[in-house]
């Protein structure tokens, strides 16, 4: 019976023996034995030298009030020891960087940090991003009144940018307008996810391909009624939630107000669960499918994937261009060759680290969650495999082990696609034999 088998790799982690040569007994006795005997010669009494002695007498000074090198240090006033470093009001982040390293580096509380920046702890920080460091947290933002009938719109559009930490119903209670104008006038709904740097209308316009006939908006969503309520509890995920009450993520999040797919949950907290046939229409397509090239992926792999790719689609990420030049640089650093690892990229992602596909595997590398968790045990750190950086530095950190480990580079490569214990108890497969080939006709163009 032949089990089935995903056609994105189930990477597993070779066994590797680390062996350790005995080093030489040293016998510093015999050492000792050879070398020429001699009197050890009488220890003599220190002099001053003239000079020394001549300046201490002008000075009067005792030679035994002297102090001696070994106490200086303890003569040194508290007062003068090293002081922690102050508190700049900004920081640039840069590689490697986390918010709660940046916290404790100046000795500041995280989550006054986070709540400075309007940031929660799963939001993604980049290199080159000014991170606040003093100042006041912003206040939460005012319950608005009851919406009044709205005006009609103003023959321009205002536009309001994205900053991290928004979401669109904040931006409507910020401008004062009814949340459903915010949908209209930039064809959005409750589900669409918004990113830093986007530029959303709060006020309507005249529209750019109809300007003398203005469209209506569009009526407001109904709210969704719930069947009732959730406790979360430790290890809960929105999207686990959601799949377990047989709701997709978007009309759970419709059924909560303020709650977003980067919004932090905790144990304890209540969430309303929709009723499953009150969701949207239009909004059950999910951002993730559940089945690639003929294979269906289990429920909870294909939910995370989603919730994966919900996080990376609301964040900033480096262009193709920008991500090729990061693998590149990563290889080189890890000993790697850049053009087989941008080989790998291009075949994986075409360098999109916004690609999530239904196995889960991630960013541009494609890295599933365990081999991330193989890869942070190979640096020697926790790896983030939504960030950029560590999503390459993941991949070539595979790519450098499969080959260590490989008889030749045809089954390192192949051990990527397919995994390296499937490899070598089955042979490879012949859609892993098209990879492999793949592969080194990327590498000989990048090469």
């Amino acid at each position: 019976m032949t089990t089935p088998r995903s056609p994105k790799r189930t990477m597993s982690m070779p066994v590797i023996a680390a062996t350790t040569a005995a080093l030489p007994a040293v016998v510093l006795s015999s050492l000792a034995l050879a070398q020429p005997s001699m009197a050890t010669p009488a220890p003599q009494p220190r002099k001053i030298p003239a000079t020394l002695a001549a300046a201490m007498k002008a000075q009067a000074v005792n030679v035994g009030s002297v102090i001696p090198a070994n106490a200086v240090a303890a003569t040194i006033p508290s007062t003068l020891r090293p002081m922690a470093p102050s508190v700049p009001d900004t920081y640039t982040v840069v590689r490697g960087d986390t918010i709660s390293a940046i916290a404790r580096r100046f000795n500041l509380d995280t989550t006054a940090v986070l709540q400075l920046n309007k940031l929660s702890a799963t939001t993604l920080i980049y290199p080159g991003q000014t991170i606040k460091l003093t100042g006041t947290a912003p206040a939460a933002p005012a319950q608005p009144a009851p919406a009044a009938p709205s005006a009609p719109a103003p023959s321009s559009a205002t536009v309001y940018t994205v900053v991290p930490g928004d979401t669109l119903g904040a931006i409507a209670a910020k401008h004062g307008v009814p949340l459903s104008s915010i949908f209209s006038w930039n064809g959005l709904n409750g589900s669409s996810i918004i990113y830093p740097g986007q530029k959303i209308k709060v006020s309507g316009g005249s529209a750019p391909s109809a300007p003398t006939a203005p469209a209506a908006p569009a009526p407001a969503p109904a709210p969704l009624a719930g069947t009732g309520s959730y406790t979360i509890k430790a290890g809960d995920t929105l999207s686990s939630i959601a799949s377990r009450h047989g709701v997709s993520l978007a009309a759970l999040m419709a059924a909560n107000n303020n709650i977003t797919a980067t919004t932090v949950i905790y144990p304890g907290q209540k969430l309303t669960i929709p009723g499953a046939g009150l969701q949207p229409v239009g909004e059950t397509k999910p951002l993730v499918p559940s089945t690639f090239l003929g294979f269906t992926y289990p429920p909870a792999v294909v939910s995370s994937a989603n919730e994966n790719k919900a996080l990376l689609n609301a964040s900033p990420v480096p262009s193709r261009a920008e991500m090729k030049s990061i693998v590149a640089d990563t290889a080189r650093r890890m000993g790697v060759s850049p053009s087989l690892a941008l080989a790998f990229a291009e075949q994986e992602s075409g360098f999109d680290q916004r690609a999530v596909s239904p196995a889960n595997a991630i960013g541009t590398m494609q890295v599933i969650p365990s081999s991330g968790q193989w890869a942070s045990d190979l640096v020697g750190r926790k790896l983030n495999l939504l960030d950029p950086y560590d999503n390459a530095t993941a991949g070539v950190a595979i790519i450098r082990t499969l080959i260590a480990t490989s008889k030749d580079l045809d089954t390192a490569i192949a051990g990527y696609y397919q995994g390296q214990y499937s490899v070598s108890k089955y042979g490879m497969y012949d859609d892993t034999k098209r990879y492999v080939e793949s592969i080194k006709a990327r590498q000989r163009t990048f090469g």
